[in-house]
């Protein structure tokens, strides 16, 4: 299953293009998880819980 991740207007570029490459990878890593596993742990995702 793939899933299509939405980003809000440039804000998320703009975030992500000042992070360090490192940074980025650990970024692509979480999306790329979000967008093709079935069930993705929580540890990911439970800080935007309510935001």
């Amino acid at each position: 299953m793939i899933r299509e991740l939405i980003l809000y207007k440039n804000h998320f570029l703009d975030f992500y293009k000042s992070q360090d490459l490192k940074v980025q990878e650990k970024i692509e890593y979480v999306l790329d998880l979000d967008r093709f596993e079935n069930h993705v742990p929580t540890k990911f995702f439970k800080y935007i819980e309510g935001t």
